[in-house]
């Protein structure tokens, strides 16, 4: 599925969608849900929690592996999306869409350098993981 071009994408697969100014929806490629294959576990943070660019903010584990998931962007939790913490099926089946992870209060600063939709299609096509 190619990444959707009205979000931005981190190099570790996280993408963010700015929703209004000052909000935004985090989530997971559609890439790096079919790598992880067998979700077991997903931890999410809690309302209020501060997140800083391209620093841990939660983890995802499969039966083989565990992953940090990395913010796209400064902000404050407004909402985590608990209910993939069970239905890892709609997280695998739709990540763009109800498999959404966070939506985010954005802090002032800028988002980091993040990739469009066609660079980040280009990095996963290039990718070895």
């Amino acid at each position: 599925m190619p990444a959707p071009s009205d979000r931005q994408y981190t190099q570790s697969h996280e993408w963010i969608k700015i929703d209004a100014p000052g909000s935004a929806t985090v989530g997971l490629s559609d890439f790096a849900v079919k790598a992880i294959k067998d979700i077991v576990f997903l931890e999410l943070p809690a309302k209020g929690a501060k997140l800083q660019a391209l620093k841990p903010f939660g983890v995802i584990e499969s039966v083989k592996a565990v992953f940090d998931l990395f913010a796209p962007a400064n902000g404050v939790v407004a909402e985590a999306n608990t209910a993939m913490q069970e239905d890892f099926e709609t997280l695998s089946k739709d990540p763009y869409g109800k498999g959404w992870l966070l939506k985010l209060s954005l802090s002032a600063d800028p988002l980091p350098p993040l990739m469009d939709s066609v660079a980040y299609d280009k990095f996963c096509a290039e990718s070895h993981h």
